[in-house]
């Protein structure tokens, strides 16, 4: 089941192939299947503590460990550097200290879009991380659950190692530094902004804020383990969720609901949800597009220019406020 991400872009065909991977670890296994029944979980039973959905910290350490850790690009290029979507540094002229994104892609990986927002980043002078979690390691998609230990876990461990990398750059300003992700990114980014995910891997102060654009906010619930929640109370920084109204394969409905308390609660949390927007408005790749998910939901791809441009000006905004917040 394809949750939480698009179809593969013009890299490669992943429609509506590849079972799970046969793990000979349990845990990863686990955390796989948790993919799978994202869309059927039941609500929660009564009396649970939403606070306890979370994986302890050892658990969360094993999840991570399962796929080595990413060798970050060192060497930092300009923009037109960049032809083709892939890992890079890049940043605009000049010594800065510049402010510094993260973008972590979908669940089928890299592609044209997330490059796009690259583009758009450091024509705003912006120095960015453009983060690849599964090339390196000879994964194409996660759509259908984790591949060689690559799982949401693992994945949040990545952002925050990038994150450290970036505020060791003598060009990025360390309290500036932000996390951008994309569907199965932003599922990520729900983690990595969260305190409990930050101490249990200790690379550091985490992101000074975190973007999600259209991603699920799920509760895991791996047959036969435990429950975990992505979205949580303990929202260490800034956090702004964009959303689209009319998306099938995320509703945002579900992010709302979860939302909402936490705001009231005092939470640094911000939503907006975009009337008949679908799932990755910014993906031209996938304009046109649709499917039909393994719930029967039937699902299109729109690519949304409109919303594009105001989502740009709602992320870069938020930005500017988290960084007057600091």
């Amino acid at each position: 089941m394809i949750v939480g991400c698009p179809v593969r872009d013009e890299h490669g065909s992943e429609w509506g192939t590849g079972p799970l991977e046969d793990r000979k670890m349990l845990l990863p296994m686990l955390l796989g299947v948790a993919w799978i029944s994202l869309a059927l979980a039941q609500p929660a039973a009564a009396g649970v503590d939403a606070d306890t959905l979370v994986l302890p910290h050892d658990i969360v350490q094993r999840a991570a460990s399962f796929a080595d850790d990413l060798v970050l690009p060192d060497r930092a290029e300009a923009i037109d550097a960049l032809t083709a979507p892939r890992m890079a540094l890049l940043k605009p002229s000049g010594d800065g200290p510049f402010p510094a994104l993260v973008l972590l892609h979908q669940c089928a990986g890299l592609n044209s879009a997330v490059a796009a927002w690259a583009r758009r980043a450091v024509a705003r002078n912006y120095a960015v991380l453009l983060l690849d979690a599964f090339s390196a390691r000879g994964v194409t998609s996660v759509c259908y659950g984790p591949k060689a230990g690559v799982n949401l876990v693992r994945g949040a461990k990545d952002a925050l190692q990038a994150a450290q990398h970036l505020r060791q750059k003598p060009f990025v300003d360390p309290k500036r530094v932000a996390l951008i992700g994309f569907s199965w990114g932003g599922m990520v980014g729900l983690l990595a902004a969260r305190r409990h995910y930050i101490d249990a891997f200790g690379t550091g102060p985490g992101f000074a804020a975190v973007a999600s654009f259209y991603p699920g906010c799920f509760r895991i619930k791996p047959p036969g383990g435990r429950d975990y929640e992505l979205v949580g109370p303990d929202i260490a920084q800034p956090l702004l969720v964009l959303m689209g109204g009319a998306d099938t394969e995320t509703p945002a409905a579900e992010c709302v609901d979860k939302l909402t308390p936490l705001k009231a609660a005092g939470a640094p949390v911000a939503w907006h949800v975009y009337a008949g927007t679908t799932h990755c408005w910014d993906c031209q790749q996938l304009d046109g597009r649709s499917k039909t998910d393994v719930r029967g939901n039937h699902v299109a791809y729109r690519y949304q220019p409109d919303v594009v441009a105001d989502s740009e000006r709602r992320l870069f905004a938020f930005l500017e406020r988290s960084w007057a917040r600091k």
